[in-house]
């Protein structure tokens, strides 16, 4: 299926790896123009390296920010200029006690897990609607509506997204423009790797064995039962960022590999 991207830039943040680097490669190999995004200067200019090697004849570029940094952003938006399409990818996440979650703690995830996409939008949002033609994707999570009660802090951040990214939709009838949120369940990317090898050496068991244990314990409403392949997420924002999904508009869009016991 030919997804109509050729032609269309498109800005990932937080994409030198995991979600946000699947799904510039698939931007990339549908003909879209694809900057990503990084804390490092020299992991961004290797994931760029990557991406031209894996899509031949890709049109991928990078520039490094750290989303904590309001300074930083700015820095990026001036360099960026206009975009057709803004995945709001970048984030953090951590398990921690909820009685040992401090302010600075609360305030840096907010930082860099809300304010990121509010930034980003704010300086692209009106371009589109000028245009009369845009994308804007926020990477929420199933988290955001089963907060996970080892990550409560984490689970604010991505209810947040959602009420920003269904804010904007608002804003957009009658145009061209479109903004959603796609929620991935728990996926394998290199975040969570590690998260996994952890648990196993610790726990003496396999990693086979840790995926089991925490779809029994942690997460028993899931119907795949596994976590989730980050070009599993890349395939839904994809078409989300397509012309073809023009009628979709201010949804909570679900990867989430049925987790959520919810219809709607």
């Amino acid at each position: 299926m030919d997804l109509q991207l050729k032609g269309k830039t498109a800005f990932i943040s937080g994409s030198t790896q995991g979600i946000g680097f699947a799904i510039a490669k698939q931007l990339l190999q549908e003909g879209a123009t694809v900057t990503i995004n990084g804390r490092s200067q020299q992991k961004v200019d290797e994931s760029v390296a990557k991406l031209n090697q894996q899509v031949p004849g890709a049109k991928a570029a990078g520039i490094a920010a750290d989303f904590s940094k309001a300074a930083e952003v700015d820095q990026l938006i001036a360099r960026l200029g206009a975009v057709d399409i803004l995945v709001n990818n970048a984030g953090i996440f951590e398990p921690k006690p909820f009685t040992e979650i401090t302010d600075a703690e609360w305030l840096r995830f907010f930082e860099v897990n809300v304010l990121s996409g509010v930034r980003m939008s704010r300086a692209l949002f009106p371009k589109m609607l000028e245009k009369n033609w845009g994308r804007i994707i926020f990477i929420s999570s199933e988290s955001s509506i089963l907060i996970p009660e080892e990550m409560i802090h984490y689970g604010t951040t991505k209810t947040a997204q959602l009420s920003i990214s269904r804010g904007l939709a608002e804003l957009t009838k009658g145009t061209g423009v479109t903004v959603n949120s796609v929620l991935p369940g728990p996926t394998r990317s290199e975040g969570v790797e590690e998260f996994i090898k952890q648990i196993g050496a610790s726990k003496n068991i396999t990693e086979q064995e840790v995926e089991a244990d925490f779809f029994k314990t942690m997460r028993p409403s899931s119907l795949i039962q596994r976590f989730a392949g980050v070009d599993e997420i890349a395939n839904l924002v994809t078409y989300v960022a397509s012309p073809l999904s023009a009628a979709t508009n201010g949804a909570a869009l679900r990867a989430d590999g049925g987790l959520v016991r919810s219809i709607i």
